[in-house]
C-alpha cells in the first residue's frame, strides 16, 4: 500500500494544478446537481414490518383520511375564564374554521363538538387531519398551520402542535464557534496561518463535495433531517485531522530537511497510509449499520459513511497537491530562515508522559479502568424513545402546545395510541371494537378510550386509548406492551387487531434498535478486528483496541444518560427538561466514536510499530511512538472534539445529545483510552504484544502501513522479514 500512496502523493505534487482542477470541477457539478436536482429530508421513523407500521400501511388503503398527519390546535382561555365564554367561544369556531382551510388538510374538528375541553374549561383541543404524511407535506401547508398561533382580541390563545409543526433542524452561526477553535488549534500546532488555513481549506472542500452528494441522494432515497447535519460534523472533523496527519508528517520530514517532492510522497506513503486504515474503520462502522434493517439509519450511516470516504480522497490526491502550492511556507517562518535543518527535541511533552505512563502501568491500567466504570454505571439507566413535544425548543409552538395539553389534559393526551380493528364484516367488526374498548378500559396506566372513524364498508374501526404517562416515558411503552396481549387473543375467525401510532412506532423503533445493538457490534467490531490485524501483525493488538473501546462507550453512554436523562448539569447545555435519549443514539454515537477510536489507535500504534520493527525494544518502541506522535493526536482530538462542540449550541436536542456524546467520547478515548492506557498495556505485554503465529502469518496478506519498503532500499536477506512488511 505504501508504494501505491507513495506514487500517487508523488504525482498529486508533480500535477497539482490538473488535481486541483479536477476537484474543482468536480465541485461545480455536485453544486449544481444539488441545487437542481435535490430533494428533501424527512422526519419520518418506522421499521417496515413491525405490527405498528404495518397497520398505518393497511389505514392508508382502509381509511386514507386517518393515515395522514394529525395535528392539534390547542385553544386557552384568558385565566379565570371559560371557553363557553360567547366571545371566546366565536374565536375557536374562527379559529377552527381558520384550520380548516389550511391546504391540505381534510378536516378540522371543533374541541365543542369532540368534547376535548378541560375540566375547568379553560382548554381545548381542536383536531386536524391533514390529508397527507408529515413528510408528504409542503412547506406552504406547514408553515400556513404554523401561522395560526395568535392571540386573539378576546384573549384566546392559540398553538398549533403535533409532528407537523418545526422542520429539520438548522445549522446557524453558533456550530462556527468550533470550526474557530479548531482554526486557533492549527495555527497553534503548526505555528503557520498558511498551513492552518490550507488544512481547514482542503477539509471545507470534502464536506462541500460529501454534502452536495447527499443533497442529490435524496432525489431518489429518504434521508432522516439529521443525517446531513452529522455527516457535516463528522466530515468537518476528519477531514481537518486527515489532513493534519499528512501535513505533520510533510512538515517533520522538510525540517529535517527532505526534499519538497519526496517529502509530500512519504507522507502520502505513511501518514496516509494511516489515514486509509482509518478510513477504512470508520466507514465500515458507519455502513454496519445497514445491518440493523432500518431504513433510515441505514441512509444515515451510509451518508456520514460517503462523507468520511470523501475527506479519504482528499487527504491523499488534494492534500499533497496544496502542500506543491504551499511549498516550504507550510514551515513557520523561524524554522524556514535556518540554515541547517531544525533540531527536534526527543523531550517534548509526548515522551515525558510516555515515560510517566510506562513507568507507572500497573497503577495507570487500573485507574484508568476503575474510572470509566465508575462513569459507566450511569448507563444501566438508560432509556430510549423517539422525540416528542417535550423535547422541543423551550418556548416553540410544538413545545407550548405540549405543555398546555399536558397540564390540562394530562401528558398522555400528545400521544394517544391508536387501535385498528379490522374483521370480516361491519357487524363483527362493530363486536370485536366493542370488546376492544371495555378491554382497555380496563388497563392501569389508561387514563380514557374513545371510538373513531370507521371505514366505509364498516369493516375497520379505529380506536383511541390515551394513556396516564407521557409518550416517551417507560410507562407508556410498558402499556404499548401490555395492551397488545390484552386485545390481540381477542381476534378470531380471521379479524385482527393492532396496536399503532406514532407512540407505539416510537417504541418499536427503540425496541428493534436495543435488539439489533449486540448484533450490530460483533459485526463491525470483528470486521474492523480483521483490518487492524491486517495492518499490525498481531492479534493482541487489535483485541486491545476493541476492549479499549468499550470502556470509551460506557464512559461516553454514563456521562450523556447522566446530563441528558437524569438532567446532571443539563440546564448549562440548554436542556430544561432531561428524558429518554433519542433511540437511534446509542448504535450512532457506537458506530462513529469505534470508526474515531481506531482512528487514534492507528495513528500512534502504527507508529509504535514502526519504531518496533526498527530494533527498538518494545517499551522504547511504545516510547518513541507515543512521543513524536502526541502532540499531532493531542491536537486532531481536540480539533474534533471541538467541531462536534459546536453542535451542542444547536436548539434542536437530538443533534446536541450527538454533539456532545461525540465530544466527550473523542476526549476520552483519545486522552484516557489511547494516549494512556494503550501506552500502558503495549509496556505490559512487551514483545507478545506484536507476537503473531507463523501459521496465520502465512496466510495473512502482508501490508506496509509503516512504509518500510521506502526506509530501506535493499536490506540484507537475514533482516528482509524484520524490516519489510510488504
Amino acid at each position: 500500500m505504501a508504494n501505491l500512496l507513495y506514487r500517487l502523493g508523488r504525482f498529486s505534487y508533480q500535477r497539482r494544478r490538473l488535481v486541483a482542477a479536477v476537484w474543482a470541477v468536480l465541485l461545480v457539478v455536485l453544486g449544481v446537481g444539488a441545487l437542481t436536482l435535490g430533494g428533501s429530508t424527512t422526519n419520518t421513523f418506522s421499521i417496515p414490518g413491525t405490527e405498528s407500521q404495518q397497520a398505518l400501511d393497511a389505514l392508508q388503503k382502509e381509511i386514507p383520511a386517518a393515515s395522514g398527519a394529525s395535528a392539534n390546535v390547542v385553544v386557552k382561555a384568558p385565566a379565570g375564564q371559560s371557553l363557553n365564554n360567547p366571545a371566546l367561544k366565536a374565536d375557536v369556531e374562527a379559529t377552527v374554521a381558520a384550520a380548516a382551510k389550511v391546504p391540505e388538510v381534510a378536516g378540522a374538528i371543533s374541541p365543542y363538538t369532540t368534547k376535548a375541553i378541560s375540566q375547568d374549561g379553560s382548554t381545548g383541543l381542536i383536531s386536524v387531519q391533514f390529508s397527507k404524511s408529515a413528510d408528504a407535506l409542503t412547506t406552504e401547508a406547514k408553515d400556513a398551520f404554523d401561522q395560526l398561533a395568535k392571540t386573539t382580541p378576546a384573549g384566546l390563545q392559540v398553538v398549533p402542535g403535533g409532528t407537523v409543526v418545526g422542520g429539520a433542524p438548522e445549522i446557524g452561526s453558533t456550530e462556527i464557534i468550533g470550526v474557530v477553535v479548531a482554526a486557533v488549534v492549527l495555527v497553534v500546532t503548526f505555528g503557520s496561518l498558511i498551513a492552518a488555513g490550507m488544512t481547514l481549506l482542503t477539509a471545507l472542500i470534502g464536506v462541500i463535495a460529501g454534502m452536495a452528494s447527499l443533497i442529490l441522494v435524496t432525489a431518489v432515497v429518504d434521508v432522516s433531517s439529521t443525517a446531513p447535519i452529522l455527516a457535516l460534523m463528522l466530515g468537518l472533523a476528519v477531514g481537518i485531522d486527515y489532513a493534519l496527519f499528512i501535513s505533520s508528517r510533510h512538515r517533520t520530514q522538510l525540517a529535517e530537511g527532505l526534499d519538497e517532492k519526496e517529502s509530500v510522497a512519504r507522507a502520502v506513503a505513511t501518514a496516509g497510509s494511516a489515514v486509509v486504515f482509518a478510513g477504512a474503520t470508520v466507514v465500515i462502522a458507519l455502513a454496519g449499520l445497514s445491518l440493523v434493517g432500518i431504513s433510515f439509519l441505514t441512509a444515515m450511516g451510509l451518508a456520514a459513511a460517503g462523507t468520511v470516504l470523501t475527506a479519504v480522497l482528499i487527504a491523499i490526491t488534494l492534500v499533497p497537491a496544496m502542500l506543491g502550492f504551499v511549498g516550504k511556507r507550510i514551515l513557520p517562518r523561524k524554522i524556514r530562515q535556518q540554515a541547517s535543518p531544525a533540531e527536534q527535541s526527543v523531550e517534548g511533552f509526548g515522551f515525558r508522559w510516555a515515560r510517566l505512563v510506562t513507568r507507572f502501568r500497573v497503577p495507570v491500567v487500573a485507574a484508568g479502568i476503575i474510572g470509566l466504570g465508575v462513569l459507566s454505571i450511569p448507563t444501566m439507566d438508560l432509556q430510549l424513545a423517539l422525540p416528542d413535544g417535550a423535547t422541543a425548543p423551550s418556548g416553540s409552538n410544538q413545545r407550548v402546545a405540549y405543555d398546555l395539553s399536558a397540564a390540562a389534559f394530562g401528558p398522555g393526551s400528545n400521544g394517544p395510541l391508536v387501535v385498528v380493528v379490522k374483521g370480516n364484516d361491519a357487524a363483527s367488526t362493530g363486536s370485536l371494537a366493542n370488546q376492544v374498548l371495555g378491554t382497555a378500559k380496563g388497563l392501569k396506566d389508561v387514563v380514557a378510550v374513545q371510538p373513531g372513524p370507521a371505514s366505509a364498508s364498516g369493516t375497520t374501526r379505529l380506536i383511541s386509548v390515551i394513556p396516564a404517562s407521557s409518550p416517551s416515558s417507560a410507562e407508556t411503552a410498558a402499556l404499548v406492551g401490555t395492551l397488545r396481549s390484552a386485545v390481540h387473543p381477542l381476534a378470531t375467525n380471521g379479524a385482527s387487531v393492532a396496536v399503532t401510532g406514532n407512540t407505539a412506532v416510537g417504541v418499536d423503533v427503540s425496541a428493534k434498535l436495543t435488539a439489533a445493538l449486540p448484533v450490530y457490534l460483533i459485526v463491525v467490531i470483528g470486521l474492523s478486528f480483521l483490518l487492524l490485524l491486517l495492518a499490525f501483525r498481531s492479534i493482541l493488538v487489535p483485541l486491545k483496541a476493541a476492549l479499549g473501546f468499550l470502556l470509551t462507550i460506557g464512559a461516553t453512554f454514563g456521562i450523556t444518560v447522566a446530563v441528558f436523562q437524569k438532567g446532571w448539569g443539563a440546564s448549562l447545555l440548554g436542556v430544561d427538561v432531561p428524558g429518554p435519549l433519542v433511540s437511534f443514539l446509542p448504535i450512532i454515537m457506537m458506530g462513529i466514536l469505534f470508526g474515531l477510536a481506531m482512528d487514534y489507535e492507528v495513528f500512534i500504534v502504527s507508529r509504535v510499530r514502526e519504531e518496533f520493527v526498527h530494533g527498538r525494544h518494545a517499551t522504547e518502541a511504545t516510547i518513541e511512538g507515543l512521543g513524536h506522535g502526541a502532540r499531532v493526536v493531542t491536537a486532531a482530538a481536540l480539533i474534533m472534539a471541538s467541531v462536534f462542540s459546536g453542535f451542542i449550541l444547536v436548539h434542536d436536542p437530538i443533534i446536541k445529545t450527538i454533539g456532545f456524546g461525540l465530544a466527550i467520547g473523542v476526549l476520552i478515548d483519545a486522552f484516557v483510552v489511547r494516549m494512556t492506557l494503550v501506552p500502558a498495556v503495549l509496556s505490559l505485554l512487551g514483545d507478545r504484544a506484536w507476537s503473531f503465529p507463523k501459521w496465520l502469518d502465512r496466510i495473512t496478506p502482508k501490508v506496509d502501513i509503516e512504509g518500510e519498503n521506502l526506509r530501506v532500499t535493499t536490506p540484507p536477506p537475514a533482516e528482509k522479514e524484520l524490516v519489510s512488511i510488504d
